[in-house]
Order: structure tokens, then sequence, then C-alpha cells
């Protein structure tokens, strides 16, 4: 990266219900006054005049950071880039077929630098946290945010801590122990591990990162939206489907296609919106149907996808807001249909999918046999995160092991020759 101001244009924090102002130069979590979320803004007439399609023509390099005018972070010298951002859109033809969407486009976020869209989030909140002094950073995470926050906290090179429940998948526990970060393992759900990360915080002087808590985090996540605008030529999808738990992402792309309307990239049409939650967590679906402009906990949540399994989320208003103001909504699957989707997914083109990326696509499935899709429209699927940091898949039958003897291979090639 080069050196110097980055160009951002961040003018003020905003109160994402309260409406409040705030200014920028300084590490700050909630909004003080409600105790919700705060939103960045930015000048975008002055971004307008420099974030241009053919200004990203000459960007060919930088991943989302190719965005900077709508970044936080005021100076080059701050910014940790590991590879995140510019993620492929995939047409995955015989997958198209499996899930009844012909126009079906993929969003392969699994290919981020730590193997999900969590690099995002985490590139920017730490190259941000670090530009405004933090020195220790906390985090709960049902894992792949963690195993992030440990990754571009070690390139920073400020302390990180994570806190996560003990089942989280080992994969990311290895991830986060072998970049150098502590790693508290609870016997509780994300938002256990939440209320701990809190009083590390107060205790040690943390700066903590969970999700919507600080500002940032959804600037980074915000970035897949203007990345898919620009590889669709400055047009936006008929519908979004999308894993949910705490929702960043979704909040992050409806901000996005505001601000890339301000910008003169895009007209006034938005994708609809669709969430996609297992049955055992379920709040944002819960809330939707409902009607509710908030979600409440779900109780004994449970759901092998680590990354969904989120009971609480502090930015639910907003979810519900994206969703009900896209048009689109809000569906649950069921265990089994997540794990026949994974399957599916690989059978058909995809590759091993984490298994929130598998109740997306069994959600989308569902969607299209329901009709609130149809199967001409377009349609991006987010494939949030590879399948070998999730959960093992369920009753998975693994081979013996074959003796190294030539005389007894008979009986193996007989069985693949059947």
């Amino acid at each position: 990266m080069e050196k110097g101001p980055t160009g951002s244009t961040l003018t003020h924090l905003e109160g994402g219900m309260s409406g409040l102002r705030y200014e920028t130069d300084q590490l700050v979590g909630l909004d003080p006054h409600d105790q919700r979320p705060l939103l960045a803004r930015y000048d975008l007439g002055a971004a307008a005049r420099t974030l241009t399609p053919e200004s990203l023509e000459n960007r060919r390099s930088g991943g989302l950071w190719r965005w900077h005018e709508v970044l936080p972070v005021s100076r080059w010298e701050s910014v940790i880039h590991l590879g995140e951002g510019a993620t492929p859109l995939h047409a995955p033809g015989r997958l198209r077929a499996w899930l009844g969407a012909s126009r079906l486009l993929v969003k392969r976020e699994s290919l981020n630098p730590t193997g999900s869209f969590k690099a995002r989030g985490m590139a920017v909140a730490v190259s941000r946290a670090a530009e405004l002094g933090a020195t220790h950073l906390v985090a709960p995470s049902a894992g792949n945010a963690g195993g992030a926050l440990a990754a571009y906290a070690a390139a920073r090179g400020v302390r990180a801590t994570v806190v996560m429940p003990a089942d989280a998948p080992v994969v990311n526990q290895l991830e986060v122990t072998i970049a150098g970060a502590d790693l508290v393992l609870l016997e509780g759900l994300i938002s256990d591990c939440g209320r701990l990360a809190r009083a590390i915080a107060a205790r040690l002087g943390a700066f903590d990162l969970s999700t919507l808590k600080e500002p940032y985090r959804v600037e980074g996540k915000k970035t897949m939206g203007f990345e898919l605008a620009e590889q669709l030529n400055w047009q936006l999808p008929d519908a979004i489907v999308y894993p949910t738990g705490g929702g960043t992402g979704l909040v992050g792309m409806w901000k996005a296609f505001a601000e890339m309307e301000a910008l003169g990239l895009v007209g006034g049409k938005r994708p609809r919106l669709y969430a996609v939650q297992a049955e055992g967590c379920a709040p944002i679906v819960r809330a939707f149907e409902a009607g509710q402009r908030f979600a409440a906990p779900w109780e004994e949540a449970s759901t092998a996808a680590a990354g969904i399994r989120v009971p609480s989320a502090v930015g639910d208003f907003l979810i519900l807001e994206c969703l009900r103001g896209s048009g689109g909504g809000a569906i649950t699957v069921s265990e089994d249909e997540m794990f026949a989707a994974q399957s599916g997914l690989a059978a058909n083109g995809l590759g091993y999918s984490s298994l929130e990326t598998s109740a997306a696509a069994a959600g989308l499935r569902r969607m299209v046999e329901q009709r609130l899709i149809d199967p001409d429209e377009s349609v991006v699927l987010f494939d949030t995160g590879a399948g070998f940091k999730s959960a093992a898949p369920k009753d998975l039958s693994l081979p013996r092991p074959v003796p190294n003897d030539p005389d007894r291979w008979e009986g193996v090639i007989a069985d693949l020759r059947d």
C-alpha cells in the first residue's frame, strides 16, 4: 500500500436509531444515547468526484480498499490488507438447475484470506481501531470472526482476545491460537461470550469489536454490495439470499446501495433481501413474521451452523428494516435440509461449502418452490465461508484404510467398478 491520506470522506458517526451525530476522532462503541449501533457517514458529494467507474478501472489491485473514499481509515499506513475483497461472482451451471434458479450467481466470499466473509469486516475494523490507538482488541465469535480478528491483529501487531463457545469448530480454535491471539472457550452461546468479552474489555482496557457494537466492521462488509454492483455492470440483482446471524452483511449491503445511489453509480432499484436462519435459532424470522421492530432473544438456540447460532442481534431493528424496505423476507431451514444442501452444493459443482452457505442454499431452494423467488429472476446467493471451517457433515461415513498390499486391491477395484 502507498503512504499518506487515503482520501476517506468520513465526516461523522450517526446513531442508527437516534439519528444523533458523533465525532470520529476517538474509539467508540454503541450510541451513548440508547446503546444501539452507530453508522459511519461520508461526504458522498466529495467522494463522487474521484470514486467513478472510470477511476475504478485503474484500481485493479487493493481488494476492498479500492473503495477507500467511502471507508473510514484515514491514512494508508494504517491499512491492513491480506488480500480480502474482490471475490468472484460465479455462474454455476449445474447448480442453477439443482436449485431451480436459471440466473443464479454465487458470490464466493469463502475465497477471502481467512476463508470467510468475516475477513472484510475485521480488515476495516482492526485497521481503524489501531489507527485510533487501540492496542488490545476483544470479540466474541462463533468461529470465523475470531479467526479473522486474530489474523488481522497479528498483521497489525496488536493484542487480540477471542471468546468462543466451547463447541465452536476446532479449526476455528486452532486458527485463533496459531495467530497468537488469546483464546477463551466458554460453556455457553455467542450471547454469553459477548458478556464475557465486555467484562474483559472493561477490566483490561481492550476495545470491543463485537458485531455492530462498534461502527466499522459493517463498513468492511458493505464492500460486498459495491463489488456486486460493479461486477454486474452497475446493475443490481432481483434478489439476494444471505445466511443471517448478526446480520452485518445485510445491513452493510443495504447501506452500500444507498451510498452508491448518492454517488451516481446505481439507480433507485434495490434487490429484495432474504435472510435465512436455522429452525433452532431464528429470532429474525420470528420477528419478521410477527411484524415486530425488534427481535426477542431466542431461547435454547441450537444449530450445527455456528455462524448463524446468534440468539440475539444488537442490530435486529436494522436487519428487519433492510428486509422490509427491500420487499424481501426471512425463512428458516431444518438441520436436515442444511446438511442435504451441503452435499447438493458439492455434488453440483460448488465444492465443500460451509453450513451457513448451505443453509442459504436450502432457503433459496425452498423460496423458489414457494414462488417467493421466480426461477428466471436474477439471484445472488452468498457463499459466506469455506466448508472445512464448519462442523463435520452429519452422519458422514468415511471409508476404512486399505492395506498397502497389491494382492488385496482387487476388492477395492471391484467395488469401484460396481
